[in-house]
């Protein structure tokens, strides 16, 4: 009787270590899964997680009232600021005539040359002001809108490129005032705007008082001119715009000298702003702007197609007969 007791106690001590070693890894593992908040915390980072991806693989185009407001806002921050930058004339001067040094020094200075050649053509002179106050303008504008009608894809990262650009650009007018050539006190350069009575420049006339006469560097006329450029050589279909786009560039610069607006150092400026531009984009939207999808994806989605209920009828009725 002794041995059977014995026997059943033992297999009652292995049978409750076995049933508690079970209850106890149970309990191990229920500890380690996240219980049902956790999970749905979880699930919505990991959701918003890749909505900020998808978003930044293919942003998508924005309503044009919020874009409209956006634009009008951003350029009158940036003629506030630009405006409001301390005119440190004799440090412009000074900076001017390090400029024009530096290009005798590397010789490159052929900007004075250029200035007396083109303003000896009063109709050319004359329509290189106009371009100048116009331009700059008008076509940065154009291709603003082009890319939201036919590029929504790439839009907003072409449009973030801009933005980085200018913004950098406030920093230079601010830390480097830089008097323009036709404004250089011994520079010999002569001031084409005022010469041919024209309103070729904000920064001559009455809007000299609103203006600031000493942001010259980085050129933003360089900066806008080649962003537009490029965008119309990678994205426009006939050949004869692509090269148009390029040679917009190429025709900016050739104003801007010969009306003595910039030296060539500011177009290197403005051209150093926008690359950072770029960059910036690249890094924001995880590629280069022109390679993202011309429309987003969200845009592309196909709308399922419904049909009334009714069209269905006859079917289901021959089928059930």
């Amino acid at each position: 009787m002794g041995e059977p007791t014995e026997i059943q106690r033992g297999d009652a001590r292995r049978a409750d270590a076995a049933h508690g070693g079970g209850s106890g890894a149970a309990q191990a593992t229920a500890a380690g899964l996240p219980d049902g908040a956790t999970r749905a915390a979880q699930s919505r980072t990991a959701a918003l997680r890749a909505r900020i991806r998808d978003q930044r693989r293919s942003p998508a185009r924005p309503r044009i009232w919020f874009e409209l407001a956006l634009i009008g806002i951003s350029y009158w921050i940036y003629s506030i600021v630009r405006n409001a930058v301390p005119e440190q004339e004799a440090v412009a001067q000074r900076n001017a005539r390090w400029i024009w040094q530096l290009e005798q020094h590397l010789g490159i200075a052929v900007e004075r040359s250029v200035n007396h050649a083109v303003d000896s053509v009063g109709w050319l002179i004359t329509g290189m002001n106009y371009y100048y106050a116009t331009l700059h303008f008008i076509i940065t504008i154009g291709v603003l809108v082009w890319l939201y009608r036919s590029h929504p894809g790439r839009y907003v990262a072409a449009r973030t490129v801009l933005f980085v650009t200018t913004g950098i650009a406030l920093v230079g007018f601010y830390f480097f005032p830089l008097a323009p050539p036709r404004l250089m006190t011994d520079g010999g350069f002569i001031d084409t705007v005022a010469v041919h009575h024209t309103w070729g420049s904000f920064a001559s006339g009455p809007a000299a008082h609103v203006s600031n006469l000493y942001a010259a560097m980085p050129s933003m006329h360089i900066g806008w001119s080649t962003w537009c450029g490029l965008t119309i050589f990678f994205l426009a279909r006939r050949t004869w715009v692509r090269v148009l786009g390029l040679l917009y560039p190429v025709a900016t610069l050739t104003v801007i000298i010969s009306t003595a607006n910039h030296f060539w150092m500011d177009a290197v400026g403005g051209l150093i702003c926008l690359t950072v531009g770029f960059l910036a984009a690249r890094w924001l939207y995880q590629e280069w702007v022109y390679r993202l999808p011309r429309v987003p994806a969200r845009e592309t989605v196909e709308t399922p197609v419904t049909v009334p209920e009714q069209w269905s009828e006859p079917a289901v009725s021959s089928a059930r007969r």
